[in-house]
């Protein structure tokens, strides 16, 4: 196959890890989809999803009547207006795939594919240090493989896909209950064309020592990568999954819209981290959310660097007593971009505890919005909630605004809010420039202080990468 886009050889980095370093993503091979669903959006386009794939009845059913709520629902209008009137539903192409059955070993990826994960440093970290990895290559999995001694302790770790067909009495019970169809016109979109995504099934009592990875790559051009997580936590257990994004730079808008549900039984932990590269022409639009049950934990640590417009708001219900909820989250902004991002907290129980510390950085005529909800009803006591939002201005033109809800119906609870704007001092950036820094590497050191106890929070190769991408960033950002 020949190289169609490619930006030049990468830039060498320590420790690669995917979903960070800009300068890897952006590139795209020539591929040829053995299945292709065309462009435009119908109930031929969904059915054409389903009979691909072999699924059920009832599978069928959903999708269909996920289209019409998608139908049904208006484009939001209370934000980001202008930015979503620019996606074209009817020119985008909904499915698109190599092969239905992902390879269980590297030497079988199809060579295309295997160059773009390699390129992206895939097979190394899976060596180095995750359970299990799953590389999505548009709308299918291309390889999916968890180690033997994970697989022992009866961890399940497969494409949503598989995890219908082999695992329907779990998958079903908890497939759109936490995100019904309706909940918003991207979660009914994605609930009509999904394809992809992982799920996760952890026993109870086993904690999963290592982490399991996705990696989502978008590859075709005016192309909808739509999939579905599903990650159940039995009793007792734990586990920490990490998903990187990443698409080459086209002149058409590419979407990518999808569907995270978490369930956190009785005492269970999950941590779900996030890092994002995609490029300034995705409309990242994601509905993610978990269910905490009683004193069950669920942690989203969520890195948003790059596309056109990202709207993205992880939740937890706490339902159970003495349950947990975080979100840590740190969104970069630059020309031309909107990062919409926040967290929504529902205390749905007693001594329920939420926290949120959310940090932006806005450069050029970037835009970074906090858009938060925190909601604790009257009958409820001994619940804490603490938001923390502070935003950094690079430049005169840019732009922050925080929307923080939070609604306390009672007087028996602890809720604390705080919110910050700085700038980047002048005479800070002179400072560093006088014992020979550029300034571009003082205002890097200037932004990555700004975010460094929340970095800390980042698996080590997240952070070190993390550190090297907003070097990249700051590059001319001073003017």
């Amino acid at each position: 196959m020949k190289s169609l886009i490619d930006s030049g050889p990468a830039t060498t980095v320590e420790n690669p890890v995917a979903g960070i370093d800009q300068t890897k993503g952006d590139f795209t091979y020539d591929v040829a989809y053995e299945f292709d669903a065309g462009t435009g959006l119908s109930e031929r386009t969904v059915d054409y999803i389903s009979s691909v794939k072999k699924e059920a009845d009832w599978i069928r059913a959903f999708r269909r009547q996920a289209l019409q709520v998608f139908q049904s629902k208006p484009m939001p209008t209370h934000w980001a207006t202008r930015d979503l009137e620019n996606i074209d539903f009817d020119r985008i192409r909904y499915y698109l795939a190599s092969g239905q059955k992902p390879k269980r070993t590297w030497d079988e990826v199809p060579e295309d594919i295997k160059r773009t994960f390699e390129r992206l440093g895939i097979p190394e970290q899976e060596r180095k240090f995750l359970a299990g990895v799953e590389a999505q290559f548009d709308s299918e999995a291309a390889y999916s493989n968890i180690k033997e001694i994970v697989a022992k302790q009866g961890v399940i770790f497969v494409n949503s896909t598989e995890g219908l067909r082999e695992h329907p009495e779990l998958f079903r019970r908890w497939f759109g209950k936490v995100i019904p169809t309706g909940d918003n016109k991207f979660s009914a979109l994605n609930s009509a064309v999904f394809s992809g995504g992982s799920f996760i099934y952890v026993p109870p009592g086993v904690k999963v020592a290592q982490p399991l990875q996705a990696y989502f790559r978008i590859n075709a051009e005016n192309f909808g990568q739509f999939e579905r997580t599903l990650i159940i936590a039995d009793e007792g257990s734990e586990v920490t999954y990490m998903e990187g994004c990443t698409a080459p730079k086209f002149s058409t808008a590419t979407l990518h819209s999808a569907v995270v549900e978490l369930v956190a039984l009785k005492g269970a932990k999950i941590q779900y981290i996030t890092v994002q590269n995609w490029a300034n022409n995705v409309f990242n639009l994601v509905t993610k959310r978990g269910l905490a049950h009683e004193e069950a934990e669920i942690k989203w640590i969520d890195c948003n660097i790059g596309s056109r417009l990202t709207m993205k708001y992880p939740g937890v219900v706490l339902k159970g007593r003495k349950a947990r909820g975080e979100v840590i989250s740190i969104a970069l902004a630059n020309d031309g971009q909107h990062q919409d991002t926040g967290a929504k907290m529902i205390h749905a129980a007693d001594e329920t505890t939420s926290n949120v510390v959310s940090k932006s950085i806005s450069v050029g005529q970037g835009r970074a919005t906090y858009r938060g909800q925190v909601h604790i009803p009257k009958r409820l006591r001994g619940c804490r909630n603490n938001t923390e939002c502070d935003a950094l201005l690079i430049n005169t033109n840019s732009r922050t605004d925080t929307y923080p809800a939070i609604t306390v119906r009672g007087d028996r609870n602890s809720i604390q809010h705080e919110a910050s704007v700085s700038k980047v001092s002048e005479d800070m950036i002179f400072y560093m420039q006088q014992r020979g820094l550029t300034e571009g590497q003082a205002m890097s050191l200037a932004v990555n202080g700004f975010i460094n106890d929340l970095a800390r929070q980042f698996p080590m190769e997240y952070s070190v990468e993390l550190k090297r991408l907003i070097d990249l960033e700051m590059e001319g950002s001073v003017g």
